[in-house]
């Protein structure tokens, strides 16, 4: 049975309410839009991936395993896109009551802007609409700056597995329950 996320195909404006972003490298913040992947975003989805993800590992999420995320109905694709250009993506897989996500990423250039937080917020609402209870995801266990950011989006750390990424790297597995956060 296809899933019913909460946000329609139209596109979202990522700026909430009366807040005033800063240009960065002439560029304003407030014109970045979250809207869900199409097949034509799949590449670029994949590249991202691949430069700011998969570095080292080899590359595993290819634009045909990227579209068939899009295709699946249990998956919600998200992106942010500046003026035309995709910023940032999430992938996320929808269970009966546990989300995982997949893939998260913002370009180089946007990071620390909040562009990941309104995008998390995006997905998190989705999967509430959906009676996802619990959201996992792994990341790699020597990136602090992953680990901080889903902190602050209230991941707990649950365990780490040893060579999780293809026998060279050990992730650290986070976890989110959502309706004891939906509760703060």
């Amino acid at each position: 049975m296809p899933r019913l996320f909460c946000c329609s195909r139209d596109v979202w404006p990522a700026r909430p309410k009366g807040l005033n972003f800063p240009h960065i490298m002439g560029r304003i913040l407030a014109d970045i839009r979250f809207r869900l992947a199409t097949l034509a975003d799949a590449a670029n989805i994949a590249d991202m991936s691949r430069r700011l993800i998969e570095t080292g590992l080899g590359w595993s999420w290819t634009r045909q395993r990227v579209e068939r995320a899009i295709r699946n109905a249990d998956t919600l694709v998200l992106t942010a896109v500046y003026d035309r250009e995709l910023i940032g993506f999430g992938i996320m897989d929808f269970g009966d009551e546990t989300a995982h996500l997949s893939l998260f990423a913002v370009r180089e250039s946007f990071q620390r802007q909040g562009i990941g937080i309104r995008m998390f917020d995006w997905m998190r609402a989705s999967a509430l609409t959906a009676g996802i209870a619990l959201v996992r995801l792994e990341l790699r266990a020597n990136n602090e700056g992953a680990r901080s950011f889903y902190r602050a989006l209230g991941f707990i750390e649950t365990g780490r597995a040893v060579g999780y990424y293809r026998g060279r790297e050990n992730a650290m597995r986070m976890a989110l329950d959502l309706r004891n956060a939906a509760r703060e």
